[in-house]
């Protein structure tokens, strides 16, 4: 989901949900035990792709359904994938788990116990330190946050994108800024202490004061993890065919940055970390299981369009309910050392820490570390690069650039590098 210095406009793993075999990440399994006090750094993560929405979001491109009535067909297909990959993370230990979609608040919660449970059967989950579910707001009523909090759900990423009910038409949410307020408030009272909230900018019309509106809602309603994502508007969204036929301009560069400014000026100033490109999280309250896409850890993608990750190669499920519970194959590829590489610069690049240079070194050899700093340069004469020792960040003001500074690390093709060398 990593595509455009301000990650995406829809709820994060995204890789786990997109359609294609782009750059994407979910999570993981085996039934073989391990001790939970392992290494954290190498503990793998289980993404369920719950892909079923009542509603499409206007800025939505990830793989998503509108047949609910394929729901028990979906679940039991869930519980048949598990079971067939259950040697996937050989062995390792699961630290999270995650309900991403789709909306997968539209799953009963016996349903989200139920694959919870069957996990653990096969896993080692007895080490896990965060269960996440996705949620739109209108979802969350008092006896369904009970009901998850009883299943195991211990965080809650809640879709509310606006504070602002003319925006939440636009992006054709099915909430209300006072349905969002009132979930939180619910959410809270349920005993959830692990809050995360999605936000939009960069939505045409919707900047100055009803952005700053939105982010003093988010600041008043004592949540933990912010993850702000500016709009990508893609071809095949409504969004996309409104600006393909002219009723919509996506807003300007200075716009962007002015409104990527706001944000993060905000949310700094009352008290969040601007921990990666598109999350901010109170101290303590770092979302875990993206952290483990950004560290390159294992993880094993469960359902329809989810992507899967070994530590080696890369696999991703079907992107259909019908053809996924048919039991259809996914495809997969397998990483170059320069895959490896880039894909090491494109998520560390996102985070505050950036690139540790002696772990660039160890995994990728002496001559790739010193050629960081060298095609680097520029951009640490430009301020967009930073260097602390042996540590080398984009500031996270300066977050809006990072897609610049990754391209400008990129360790090109074999053959274009030729064709480079040779017009030289």
């Amino acid at each position: 989901m990593i595509d455009g210095s301000f990650g995406r406009a829809c709820a994060l793993p995204a890789p786990a949900a997109r359609s294609g075999a782009d750059i994407e990440w979910p999570r993981g399994g085996r039934a073989e035990r391990k001790s939970a006090s392992r290494n954290r750094t190498t503990m793998a993560g289980i993404y369920f792709h719950i892909p079923f929405c009542k509603r499409i979001c206007a800025y939505c491109d990830f793989y998503k359904s509108a047949e609910l009535g394929r729901m028990d067909a979906l679940v039991a297909a869930l519980h048949r994938e598990l079971e067939a990959r259950r040697d996937y993370l050989g062995g390792e230990a699961v630290r999270t788990r995650y309900f991403g979609g789709g909306t997968p608040s539209l799953l009963p919660a016996a349903a989200v116990e139920g694959l919870l449970t069957h996990a653990a059967g096969l896993f080692d989950c007895t080490g896990a330190e965060e269960t996440t579910l996705e949620a739109n707001p209108d979802d969350l009523t008092e006896e369904y946050l009970a009901a998850l909090r009883a299943a195991g759900i211990d965080r809650l990423s809640i879709g509310v994108q606006s504070f602002d009910d003319d925006c939440l038409r636009l992006m054709n949410r099915r909430h209300t800024a006072g349905q969002a307020a009132a979930a939180i408030r619910a959410a809270q009272r349920a005993g959830f202490d692990n809050i995360a909230v999605d936000l939009i900018f960069g939505v045409p019309g919707f900047g100055g004061d009803a952005l700053r509106r939105s982010l003093d809602a988010t600041l008043g309603s004592d949540v933990q993890h912010v993850s702000a994502y500016h709009l990508t508007v893609e071809p095949d969204t409504a969004f996309g065919r409104m600006v393909a036929r002219g009723r919509m301009r996506p807003v300007d560069e200075e716009t962007s940055e002015r409104e990527f400014r706001t944000v993060h000026d905000a949310l700094v100033q009352g008290g969040f970390e601007h921990y990666e490109v598109s999350n901010f999280a109170r101290p303590g309250f770092r979302a875990r299981h993206n952290a483990s896409y950004w560290q390159g850890a294992k993880y094993l993608g469960i359902g329809p369009a989810a992507h899967s990750f070994d530590g080696a190669a890369r696999q991703w499920n079907v992107a259909s309910v019908a053809a996924y519970v048919d039991g259809a194959a996914g495809g997969s590829e397998r990483l170059s050392e320069r895959d490896r590489f880039n894909e090491y610069l494109l998520t560390r690049l996102r985070t505050a820490e950036g690139i540790d240079l002696g772990e660039a070194e160890a995994r990728f050899g002496a001559a790739r570390a010193a050629r960081i700093l060298s095609d680097g340069e520029p951009m640490l004469r430009a301020g967009v690069l930073r260097r602390d020792g042996g540590r080398l960040f984009v500031p996270a003001e300066r977050f809006l650039l990072s897609d610049a500074a990754i391209g400008a690390l990129f360790e090109p093709e074999p053959d274009r590098q030729e064709s480079e060398g040779e017009k030289c």
